[in-house]
C-alpha cells in the first residue's frame, strides 16, 4: 500500500466502543512524515483514547491502522519501539535523579549503555540542565520537568513522537519553548502528534484535526480553517465547530 510508506500515520475508519459508549466514531485522518499534527478537542472528545490506539497501548474495535508502517492489530511492539511517548499525566519517577530517569527509560527503549550515556549528555546540554543531572525530579519546577520528560521521549530517536497535553498546566513562556523544542525535532523528519485543548497552540501545528463527542469535525491548516470558517483565530474555528 502505498499510504503506508507516504505516511507515517494512517487511520481509515477508526472506531473505538467501551459497551455502548463511542470514544471515536470512525476516524479517517493521515499523517505526514516531520508533520506537527495537532489533535484538537475538549476534555473528553476522544484524543487520548485514539492517542493510545495509535501508540499500541490500547485495541481499537474496528479500522485499518498503520503507524511507522506497521500494523495496530498485529505489530503493536514494532510500533512502540518505533515511536516515543509523553503521557498527559507526569512520567518520570519523582525519587529518581534526572541521570538516573534517562538511564531507566533509556534501558526501556533498549539503548545501550554507551547511547545511553551519549544521549543524556546530549540532550542535556541542549537544554542547558546539565548541572542538574543529579537533582531528584521531585526538586525541579514542572516545566523543567515537562522539558526533560520530552528529551526522554525522543532519546532512542524515534520516528514519531506522541505529546499527550504535554503543556498542561505550564507557564505561557514554557510552553513556548516547549514549542520551540517541537519544532526542532520536526525539522528533523520526525513526526510529532500532539493533543491539546489550547486552541492558541493549533496555529502552532503544520495541520490540525478538531474533534467533537468522538468525531473529528474539521481538518486542515490552521490558516485554511481560519479562511472556511471567516474567523480571527482557532479559538473561535473551535467555538464554532463546538456549537
Amino acid at each position: 500500500m502505498n499510504r503506508q510508506s507516504q505516511y507515517m500515520i494512517t487511520v481509515k475508519d477508526m472506531v473505538k466502543k467501551f459497551g455502548q459508549f463511542t470514544a471515536n466514531d470512525h476516524l479517517t485522518f493521515n499523517v505526514k512524515r516531520g508533520e506537527i499534527f495537532g489533535f484538537l478537542g475538549a476534555n473528553g472528545a476522544g484524543k487520548t483514547t485514539a492517542m493510545r490506539i495509535l501508540c499500541g497501548l490500547s485495541s481499537p474495535t474496528s479500522g485499518e491502522i498503520y503507524v511507522a508502517g506497521y500494523n495496530v492489530y498485529r505489530e503493536t511492539e514494532k510500533i512502540k519501539r518505533s515511536i516515543g511517548y509523553m503521557s498527559q499525566k507526569f512520567s518520570l519517577y519523582e525519587d529518581l535523579t534526572v541521570k538516573e530517569n534517562f538511564r531507566f527509560y533509556g534501558g526501556i527503549y533498549g539503548l545501550k549503555r554507551r547511547k545511553i550515556r551519549e544521549r543524556t549528555g546530549y540532550l542535556l546540554d541542549k537544554l542547558n540542565f546539565s548541572h542538574a543531572m543529579n537533582q531528584k525530579i521531585s526538586d525541579i519546577p514542572l516545566g523543567w520537568k515537562q522539558k526533560l520528560a520530552f528529551s526522554i521521549a525522543i532519546m532512542h530517536e524515534p520516528r514519531i513522537v506522541f505529546l499527550d497535553e504535554p503543556t498542561s498546566g505550564v507557564d505561557p513562556i514554557t510552553r513556548r519553548q516547549f514549542w520551540e523544542m517541537i519544532y526542532e525535532t520536526a525539522s528533523q523528519e520526525v513526526t510529532v502528534f500532539v493533543t491539546t485543548h489550547y486552541m492558541d497552540e493549533a496555529e502552532y501545528c503544520s495541520r490540525v484535526s478538531i474533534m467533537d463527542r468522538g468525531k473529528i469535525k474539521a481538518l486542515d491548516t490552521p490558516a485554511n480553517l481560519k479562511q472556511t470558517y471567516r474567523v480571527a483565530n482557532m479559538n473561535e474555528v473551535f467555538v464554532q465547530i463546538a456549537r
